[in-house]
């Protein structure tokens, strides 16, 4: 009889390597759920620029404008998607766990990337072209 299997003790199993399919779907849960705070914070600096600078964004009060306001949030999700090939490729790596508990620094960092992108285009591009 095997020693192991007498004294009750069995050898350590290395864990199964990650399924892409179940990284792919923990990395949309965790992401998309956090997409919601990313594009509130975005709209929260934005509407700042606007409250806080009032009397000078009043015309860009628009359809046009408005519509070009819709294609800058739409191309500030896509840059969000950014943070799946950086997800995917660390829970497939040996750091899978520890990333797990440390990938909100990632949605910290990039979330300050963008509150920055967005500060510096409308003061830089949209704000000069108003006045």
């Amino acid at each position: 009889m095997n020693q192991s299997q007498h004294s009750g003790f069995s050898p350590p199993h290395k864990a199964s390597p990650p399924v892409l399919r179940d990284v792919g779907r923990d990395a949309l849960g965790y992401w998309e759920l956090r997409r919601i705070g990313y594009n509130l914070i975005l709209g929260a600096v934005v509407l700042a620029w606007v409250v806080c600078t009032w009397p000078h964004f009043r015309p860009a009060f628009t359809w046009r404008d408005g519509l070009l306001l819709l294609v800058l949030a739409a191309l500030a999700n896509v840059c969000y998607t950014a943070a799946y090939p950086v997800d995917i490729a660390l829970q497939l790596s040996a750091f899978r766990a520890r990333w797990q508990r440390r990938r909100w620094i990632l949605w910290c960092a990039g979330t300050l990337f963008a509150v920055l992108l967005a500060c510096y285009w409308i003061a830089d591009e949209i704000y000069p072209a108003l006045g």
